[in-house]
């Protein structure tokens, strides 16, 4: 009952409370509440430690004698904040001569898309690889890992395939092993926990960055079991001498509020940790296009509005569906960004209230069909009167089948039941690469 912040609360009035007893029963009632802070310490989020702290509890014993490159970015701190990169610094028995960023860029300063060149840190004055452009590159060259011994990666994902940050990742092996230089992964936490398994699989003929691997569209996995399946399944040309150094205290049924850490944004579009939840619950759509939903608000990826929406009427749409774990309220929003900018708009805001239960992914698709109850919209044939390609969305969803069968009128719930034998065969799959318990 205590392991999260209302627990804490909750202990903290139950505390007040019996501090004013007087004689046996204070002394029960204290018993009572250092049994319950006890418990809330081993339970919470206070035990899981990082694979970065792992490390350093381990005095760097991988790294010992190395010449060390680290791929990571801003998302790369401990629980105290503090930054592998000047963790690895200090460290007396290896030497880091290098950094490797991904997109965004090292301090996660570059939005979604943008290309940025190689350069030199400012701060620590070590050179700075570029693994997303200028071009083409998106994976370490043979001159970039010349004089390394090992490549550490250090990088907070968001357990959403089309994020390229395990693109990135993957590449990364792949060049280590083509070079003989080994792969180091410092394993975090998967934010949507790692249980929620969703979304269709990748289709071979959609293959990109935003979709590399042979895996579903959330896929319940941390970086180092994925880095794990991708050596084992040999869908990288080089294998490399992988090592991952696993968290200690973390379980596949934590979401990120249930770690106790700090959130670090991952990109300038996922401020806060429920961000997460928000962008594979609503990021679909704004690959069709014709509602905002909600870039360029201080909650992006929350809303659906959109000039012919009706918010209560469209709230009431949706929350007829009976889903698990949320609701949808109106809201009104004027966003600075996309189509609608400077617009007024009426729309809904996704609440939710038992994330773990909510069927993430699906709630696009649901969303596409309440536009046609409300307003009689089919957002697929306004992008094609606006000449819009669907390229992206086909690549982001990993197959062209989602939208055929969208445009052919199959229900969210068909496509639901549609994934599931191979997300069945997925989770058997990937059942050996796990390292963390239920």
């Amino acid at each position: 009952m205590f392991q999260n912040s209302k627990g804490r609360k909750s202990l903290h009035r139950f505390y007040c409370e019996v501090s004013g007893l007087g004689g046996y029963s204070r002394v029960l009632a204290l018993a009572a509440v250092w049994m319950a802070a006890s418990f809330l310490w081993c339970g919470s989020g206070a035990e899981v430690r990082l694979g970065s702290e792992v490390l350093a509890d381990r005095t760097f014993g991988p790294l010992r004698g190395k010449r060390v490159g680290l791929l990571t970015n801003a998302t790369g701190v401990d629980r105290h904040g503090r930054s592998t990169i000047d963790r690895l610094r200090r460290a007396a028995d290896c030497r880091l001569v290098a950094l490797f960023a991904p997109e965004h860029g090292l301090r996660g300063e570059h939005p979604a898309g943008r290309e940025f060149p190689n350069g030199t840190d400012a701060t620590t004055k070590l050179p700075v690889y570029s693994l997303y452009g200028p071009g083409p590159v998106r994976k370490p060259t043979r001159a970039m890992l010349k004089g390394i011994d090992v490549l550490v990666y250090d990088v907070q994902d968001t357990g959403c395939r089309s994020y390229t940050y395990i693109s990135t990742m993957g590449l990364a092996m792949e060049a280590c092993g083509e070079a003989g230089v080994e792969f180091v992964v410092l394993d975090r936490p998967n934010p949507l926990g790692g249980q929620r398994v969703e979304g269709a699989m990748l289709n071979p003929k959609f293959r990109s960055f935003v979709g590399r691997w042979d895996i579903p569209y959330l896929y319940g996995m941390t970086c180092g079991e994925l880095a794990r399946m991708i050596e084992g399944e040999r869908w990288i040309t080089n294998r490399c001498r992988l090592t991952v150094v696993p968290m200690h205290g973390w379980r596949r049924s934590m979401v990120w509020d249930d770690t106790g850490l700090p959130w670090v944004a991952t990109s300038p579009n996922v401020p806060r940790a429920s961000t997460v939840l928000h962008l594979v619950a609503t990021g679909l759509l704004g690959e069709i296009g014709g509602v905002s939903i909600g870039m360029g608000t201080d909650r992006p990826f929350e809303y659906l509005a959109a000039p012919w929406i009706d918010g209560a009427r469209l709230a009431r749409i949706l929350n007829d569906y009976g889903l698990p774990g949320l609701r949808y309220e109106p809201a009104v929003i004027t966003p600075t960004r996309g189509l609608y900018r400077g617009k007024r708009l009426s729309g809904v805001r996704l609440r939710l209230t038992k994330p773990a239960e909510a069927p993430l992914v699906a709630l696009n698709f649901y969303a596409l069909e309440a536009f046609k109850k409300l307003a009689g919209r089919d957002l697929f044939a306004d992008a094609i009167k606006r000449k819009q390609s669907f390229t992206m969305f086909d690549k982001v969803n990993g197959t062209d089948a989602t939208r055929k069968a969208l445009q052919a009128g199959k229900t969210a719930r068909y496509l639901v039941s549609n994934w599931e034998p191979d997300l069945e065969q997925f989770r058997k799959r990937r059942q050996a690469y796990l390292l963390y318990s239920p």
